[in-house]
């Protein structure tokens, strides 16, 4: 019996060890290489050398910067040789080991950057960033810059002086003439830390101040090749944190034209937009990009189906629960909701993401608003509360370490008996409450499009891409809020012309402001795509739709609006 009380406990001592490895080994899963350098087997062609050698009419400026970004290389590699072959004069812009913090660095992944000598750690992440964008753009033949072509050891040493000089609270609201450094360097370092604020302790205050220096040099060297290369357009993934966002601010103010772009949540999609991250434009896009659509049966279905098919993420590469709990009664009975008292579903962003300034900008921030509706609602008892925390807490690619549930107990130890919390990890299928509910709140979720196009009626207290739209009740101050959750429960849902536009404009998004790839393909490594093109033929003018939507976009500043709707069979 001693014998196999031994090997049990050896084994339990194995698994136990695989166990606190197996995120270690997660964490190191092979890149795929082939991948990002798509481009060698093409490069040596004679039609590219022809196409290198041509007379170019427009500068280009794909300003990368994060080498190591491994979907963004991807991409904008792809992009420099398309429109290489149509005429642009296309250069790349690296960092190479200059900014002392970047979008690339993150604490789950770099925390010994929270050392004061952290020279080690940093030389590792820069030098293996720098290398994987150099190698993938070195096969296209194209230009690529460094950082330190543009910046003077003396200017870094005056840009980290001053960064250590500001007082600690005056940061976020830092400005120079040219751009919003502080913004930008808060919302870095909350990205760093995986939260939706920063305490003043000593770690916070380390990497602040780092983001700030790397903002205040990023400046430097967007002014400076400028001057030199002087490109007519630039294009460059997100547009917000430190570097791009400070790319974008210097940009737009010396009128150069800027798009940005980032992956859709569709499959083989992504989202483009002109002057500055979607995050802001898609907020203020023209109703009539989308208004006047021909409206048809077979448009209906389309997006109803693709919106029924969200539930499961079947075609998406952005999902959250693959076997979600759909029935109603099991959900109510889990939360203890009474089915005879009428619910409204608030839904949440992940706390960190996008921290910036909105010219609407009512709350402090999200929590302050989760807060202030659960004051509200306590006042209420004839009406029920159900908070759904976002899944992408816990299994987004940053995890966050600043949790909404946390926050909400320890200032509500005890909820009032009508307010419910869903955790991040719970399967309960959102889009069922939001069915069964009287309305759905939101600060900034996509989901109120899809909520709306379900025809419940959506309350916008944020920035969400679905207000200013004429489809949802947009808050105007925090009385105004007030005063429409003081009107609930509503007596009935969205009236029908409101339910057409507002499935209008789901289609818009969805299938029009996504713009589709013939040649993309998913894959299960790092990055999750790749590119199937095996002839510069696939990259040239009129192969392929969705690619000319973005080339015409870059080049002739043309709306990033795929005509979905003209290739309905």
């Amino acid at each position: 019996m001693s014998i196999i009380k031994f090997i049990m406990d050896k084994l339990l001592n194995f698994f136990s060890f695989l166990r606190y490895i197996a995120p270690f080994y997660l964490l190191k899963k092979p890149r795929n290489k082939k991948s990002i350098n798509w481009f060698e087997s093409l490069s040596n062609s004679a039609e590219w050398q022809i196409a290198l050698s041509l007379k170019k009419n427009k500068k280009i400026l794909i300003p990368t910067s994060v080498g190591g970004h491994n979907i963004a290389t991807l991409v904008e590699s792809m992009l420099g040789v398309a429109l290489t072959l149509r005429g642009g004069d296309v250069a790349y812009l690296l960092c190479d080991g200059v900014l002392p913090a970047c979008l690339h660095m993150n604490i789950h992944k770099n925390s010994d950057l929270l050392k004061t000598n952290y020279s080690d750690e940093k030389k590792r992440v820069c030098s293996s960033c720098f290398n994987r964008g150099v190698n993938a753009y070195k096969s296209t033949g194209l230009k690529v810059f460094k950082y330190s072509d543009f910046i003077s050891p003396s200017f870094i040493i005056k840009s980290n002086a001053l960064s250590n000089k500001i007082a600690v609270s005056d940061i976020r609201n830092f400005k120079t003439k040219d751009s919003n450094i502080g913004e930008q360097a808060y919302a870095g370092a909350l990205r760093f830390f995986a939260r939706g604020d920063l305490p003043e302790e000593r770690n916070h205050t380390i990497i602040l101040r780092r983001y700030l220096s790397a903002a205040l040099i990023t400046e430097e060297v967007s002014k400076n090749i400028l001057n030199s290369f002087r490109p007519v357009t630039t294009i460059f993934h997100h547009g917000i944190y430190v570097p791009q966002g400070i790319i974008g601010d210097v940009f737009r103010k010396n009128n150069i034209r800027v798009s940005n772009w980032t992956v859709a949540y569709k499959k083989k999609c992504f989202i483009f937009s002109h002057n500055n991250s979607y995050h802001y434009t898609l907020l203020d896009e023209p109703i009539k990009n989308w208004n006047a659509i021909s409206w048809s049966n077979r448009l209906e279905k389309k997006i109803k189906d693709y919106l029924w098919s969200r539930r499961s993420g079947r075609d998406d590469w952005i999902w959250f629960h693959s076997k979600p709990e759909n029935d109603f009664n099991v959900i109510c009975e889990e939360l203890g909701i009474n089915q005879d008292i009428p619910f409204v579903v608030l839904l949440t962003n992940v706390f960190w993401d996008a921290q910036l300034h909105f010219k609407a900008n009512i709350f402090e921030n999200m929590l302050d608003w989760i807060v202030k509706t659960i004051e509200i609602f306590s006042k209420k008892p004839s009406l029920q509360l159900i908070i759904r925390i976002h899944p992408a807490e816990i299994t987004g690619t940053l995890v966050s370490r600043q949790l909404i549930f946390d926050e909400i107990i320890k200032l509500f130890p005890r909820l009032p008996k009508n307010i419910f919390i869903i955790k991040p990890e719970s399967n309960i299928s959102t889009y069922v409450l939001c069915e069964k509910s009287n309305a759905v709140l939101i600060y900034g979720t996509k989901t109120g499009i899809e909520a709306a196009a379900l025809g419940i009626p959506v309350i916008v207290a944020g920035e969400a891409w679905i207000k200013n739209k004429g489809i949802t009740i947009d808050v105007k101050s925090y009385a105004n809020y007030k005063k429409i959750l003081n009107e609930l429960p509503f007596h009935s849902k969205m009236n029908k012309s409101k339910i057409k536009l507002a499935k209008m404009y789901a289609y818009h998004f969805f299938f029009r402001r996504f713009i589709p790839l013939t040649f993309v393909k998913s894959e299960k490594n790092n990055p999750s795509f790749s590119f199937e093109i095996n002839s510069l033929n696939q990259l040239k003018a009129g192969s392929d739709k969705g690619l000319d939507v973005i080339c015409s976009g870059v080049l002739d500043n043309k709306d990033y609006i795929y005509p979905d709707e003209e290739f309905l069979k």
